[in-house]
Formats: structure tokens, sequence, C-alpha cells
């Protein structure tokens, strides 16, 4: 499997002996500069992480790039940490996790949202990934873990699970679209956690050519607040 790349930043996975494109086809492309019939440049080689997850099959909302960063900035998880997150969906988080940690597990409470993922975490070749179908509010079984990410409409109900799971020092983050979620979710904290903080991230992409110095049209604005809790003891 190869990525194909357009100096205008277009991708395109290559799986057979051809590529077809809005720019041309080329018949059996191969690593480094390649043409199509039509003469666009376009460069070849071999699929990085990013280029892969970029093709797997989305079923429900993802959470972002931007905010995954985030979260892995904040949390500092790192090669010898253990994650979980609640709400697998299309596993988009997960695979991000297992990119750089040691573990991770994620729980799914629908069974066809838990069979995507397990396809998806398969086409990525991820074997530090354990998906389950699995309800969390019924209890979490892996324990001292270093970070939890909850993607879950009542996050508050899985806070006593969470607290049980983490190790002290550890990290819950909830991932929430609304502000009475957030408020529902820090009055109810167990007093083995404490609010960290709570924030929203704003992406502004450019424009950048001959003709354009400008911020795009459209700016990825508002996806969820960001709420980070920590066990302390």
């Amino acid at each position: 499997m190869l990525v194909a790349l357009t100096k205008e930043g277009k991708r395109y996975l290559i799986k057979g002996k051809e590529l077809h494109t809005q720019y041309g086809y080329v018949k059996n492309p191969k690593k480094g500069l390649n043409k199509t019939h039509l003469g666009k440049e376009i460069y070849v080689f071999k699929p990085g992480f990013v280029d892969l997850l970029w093709k797997i099959k989305r079923g429900p909302a993802i959470i972002t790039p931007k905010d995954i960063g985030y979260i892995i900035a904040e949390t500092g998880i790192g090669k010898n940490s253990v994650a979980l997150d609640a709400g697998t969906g299309s596993a988009y988080l997960a695979a991000y996790l297992a990119n750089i940690c040691k573990k991770v597990y994620s729980y799914e409470i629908r069974k066809d949202h838990y069979k995507l993922a397990k396809e998806n975490i398969k086409f990525l070749g991820l074997k530090n990934v354990v998906i389950k179908n699995r309800d969390l509010f019924k209890g979490i079984k892996e324990k001292n873990l270093d970070l939890i990410v909850f993607d879950l409409p009542e996050p508050w109900k899985g806070l006593e699970q969470a607290c049980k799971a983490l190790k002290v020092g550890g990290f819950l983050v909830c991932y929430l679209p609304n502000l009475n979620q957030v408020t529902k979710t820090i009055s109810r904290l167990p007093k083995h956690l404490i609010h960290v903080k709570t924030t929203e991230l704003i992406e502004r992409e450019w424009i950048i050519d001959k003709q354009h110095l400008r911020p795009k049209a459209k700016s990825l604005m508002h996806t969820a607040f960001l709420v980070f809790f920590r066990k302390v003891y």
C-alpha cells in the first residue's frame, strides 16, 4: 500500500496497480515523483500513521485532531502509559492513543460501533488496542490507568468507576459538547477527583499562495469542551 500526495495537499491511498485522481491517472505508480497522463506531478511514498487513519471507515462523529492533540499534551501520556477511552465510535481516538501509548482499552456499548472499531484497528495494524463491547457504567475492569477519556453524553454516571480505575495522579478527560453537561459533571465529582481545567479550542487554517494570504472562510470552531480532572488520592 502506498500514498500519493499532490503539491496542493490532495492525498490518495493506492491499493492497486493504478491511481485515479481528478488530475488524471498513473499506471503502476512507484515511490518518488510520478506524473499523471495529464502531466500532473504526484509524489508517492509509504503511508504513515496519519495517512492510514485518514482512510478508516467513519461512523459516529469523532473527537477531532485539535482536541486529541491537546488531551495528549495536557496529560503527558507516552510510551509507558496505559489509557482507556469510553465511547469508542469508529476508534479514532483509540488509534491516536495507541500510536503513542503502551496499551489502550476502549469500551463501546453499541454492537455496530464495536464492529466498526474492530475493523478499523485491524486495518491500522495496531496490536496494543483492546476494544470491548461493554457498558462502562457497569464497571471498569482495568486498574492503575494513566488516562481515561469519556466521550459519553452522561459522563457523571461513570465518575466513580473512573476514580477506582485511575492511578493516583492519573487524568480523566471528558469531551462534552454542551456547557450544561460540563457543570453537571463537575457538580458530581467524587472526593478523590479534582477539576483541573475546562477549555475549548478554535482552529483557523490559512490560505497561503501567490494570490492569497488570508484565513479560510470556514474555520473549525466549537467542537466540544475538554474538561480535565485528576485523581489526587
